[in-house]
């Protein structure tokens, strides 16, 4: 599995989304220039890139039936993005990451997205962070990304092969498995 994270978004300007564009293929620009803002066309553009450099040959994104994007015949790939910096993971077997920034969160989303195991977890907003990224992440590695808020209350974080790396201002999560219990 390979990770790459871009953090440097002080580059997120409208002079560097112009210097990009046309570094992208045409599927990249159309989706990039989608975004209203200067951030989402950046990161649709720097993903890419990213993403590109860590896969040699054409990518053309195909999309399974829950919008999540894909490459005909691999790898595995998961993009994510915040206001805090870019992530990108690709392997042989499916992969998901998600990458958050730290922010205040209020106590109704963490009841309708959280199991009362994982409310007890939460003192603070890095807490729920934590959780939220590894939830976001299982469930892109699963290819279905976030459904309803039931979903994400009923998943069990330690049924999967995760890795959490947290920093001052974000945090990411990459799920690269499902662990098998024996005997089930």
């Amino acid at each position: 599995m390979r990770v790459m994270i871009f953090d440097r978004m002080e580059e997120c300007t409208e002079t560097e989304v112009q210097r990009l564009l046309p570094q992208v293929s045409a599927q990249r620009r159309e989706q990039a220039l989608r975004f209203k803002h200067t951030l989402g066309q950046f990161c649709c553009l720097k993903s890419w890139l990213m993403l590109n450099a860590m896969h040699i040959g054409e990518m053309e994104f195909l999309y399974n039936e829950h919008g999540k994007p894909y490459l005909e015949g691999g790898p595995f790939f998961s993009i994510s993005h915040c206001k805090e910096g870019i992530a990108v993971a690709i392997d042989d077997q499916p992969v998901g990451i998600d990458i958050e920034a730290i922010r205040n969160v209020d106590q109704d989303l963490i009841l309708r997205t959280m199991n009362e195991e994982e409310q007890r977890q939460i003192h603070s907003n890095r807490d729920f962070t934590r959780l939220w990224t590894q939830k976001e992440a299982i469930l892109k590695m699963e290819g279905t990304g976030i459904t309803s808020f039931e979903q994400l209350q009923g998943l069990s974080i330690p049924d999967y092969r995760i890795q959490t790396i947290e920093k001052e201002k974000y945090i990411y999560t990459i799920a690269y498995g499902k662990l098998h219990c024996i005997g089930a």
